[in-house]
């Protein structure tokens, strides 16, 4: 059984960056297509649109293919590109890329990426990628056709490969005002967070929107506004504790109990029914003279155990501890317990929300 609990923590402060952000600063997704070359015989053969990347590669250099000639192409491939330009990113700056064949490249070990655009959601490109790839993976392939492979030599990051060419609007400078937005959204965190910036500000300063976020009024001027916005992410303010909660993960048999699970007054009584059927293969011997033949006969035996448990009761409110010690006493499994735990869900003794995944 693997049983795992937090128990409640005492109360202590959270630095507001730790629990909230700023709305406005975000990373944003950028993806691209390209061409990688250098392999050693891992490429993508003779992929149609692999031939029409080298030929573009080509043309761009000033080298004009034969028409109707079909490069070799197991020392290239097509793969595509990902990167996160982080918040506030100016050209000039380095970026990471992560590279991944798109064909039937079986290793992009030793490659080297040809200079790739990097396109947002609008379409609008945003970086350009270039340079050597670093895989962790490596594969190897007898005549047989037996192979070993690991990790994964298909997939490639670039550290630094992309330089940052647009930068993207930020609302973060515009407005008369800055937004918190909490992690976790609870009512009682966006309250405390407001009260706690009027203490240190004044009073009005700040106003609790709904669960999730606060406005905060602050000033026109940039650098006024990014010194009140690092005055206020180093507040220590008491958050909220967590709602009670426990997850499961059905395929581990890993269990997760917060510390603000409380049972209502309830019984269990946890058994198990084991069935056994035995099958023996014996003889038939006919008597000596007589007109009968030696068989073969079977023979089964069914034995049923049933194990025996006592029955634990939960007192009112009974605390985590208790409820753990007397989960194991039941000498449950892990999927017993979580049968255990649905039981007293249905039967409205559970003070918490169950989540299974």
């Amino acid at each position: 059984m693997i049983l795992l609990f937090c128990a409640a923590a005492p109360a202590h402060a959270d630095r507001i960056k730790d629990i909230a952000r700023f709305a406005g600063p975000r990373a944003n997704q950028l993806t691209g297509y390209g061409l990688v070359v250098g392999l050693a015989g891992g490429g993508d053969e003779n992929l149609e649109y692999t031939v029409q990347s080298i030929k573009s590669a080509a043309a761009r250099m000033g080298v004009s293919l034969p028409f109707g000639v079909a490069p070799g192409l197991k020392n290239a491939a097509a793969v595509m590109i990902t990167a996160e330009l982080p918040a506030f990113a100016k050209p000039g700056q380095r970026i990471d890329v992560t590279v991944s064949a798109f064909g039937k490249a079986k290793s992009l070990r030793g490659g080297t990426l040809l200079m790739a655009p990097l396109a947002g959601a609008d379409g609008e490109i945003y970086a350009l990628a270039q340079g050597s790839l670093a895989v962790a993976g490596f594969g190897a392939e007898g005549k047989d056709g037996s192979k070993v492979v690991v990790n994964t030599p298909t997939t490639g990051r670039i550290p630094n490969g992309a330089s940052v060419e647009r930068e993207v609007a930020n609302p973060f400078a515009s407005g008369d005002s800055l937004t918190l937005n909490l992690n976790e959204s609870d009512f009682t965190t966006a309250a405390t967070m407001a009260s706690a910036i009027n203490t240190a500000l004044d009073a009005g300063r700040a106003a609790p929107l709904d669960a999730m976020s606060v406005r905060i009024s602050a000033p026109a001027d940039p650098a006024a506004r990014i010194a009140l916005a690092s005055f206020i992410e180093n507040l220590d303010i008491q958050a909220a504790a967590p709602a009670a909660k426990i997850v499961v993960n059905a395929a581990t048999g890993t269990i997760v109990i917060g510390g603000n699970v409380r049972v209502l007054p309830t019984a269990v009584a946890h058994g198990s029914l084991t069935v056994r059927v035995t099958e023996n293969d014996g003889v038939s011997q006919p008597a000596p003279f007589s007109n009968g033949r030696t068989e073969k006969v079977a023979q089964s035996s069914v034995e049923a155990n049933e194990e025996k448990h006592h029955m634990q009761v939960f007192a009112p409110g009974v605390a985590l501890s208790d409820l753990v010690n007397a989960v194991n006493a039941l000498g449950a499994a892990p999927g017993d317990l979580v049968a255990i735990l649905e039981a007293l869900k249905s039967a409205g003794a559970l003070r918490a929300e169950l989540v299974i995944i």
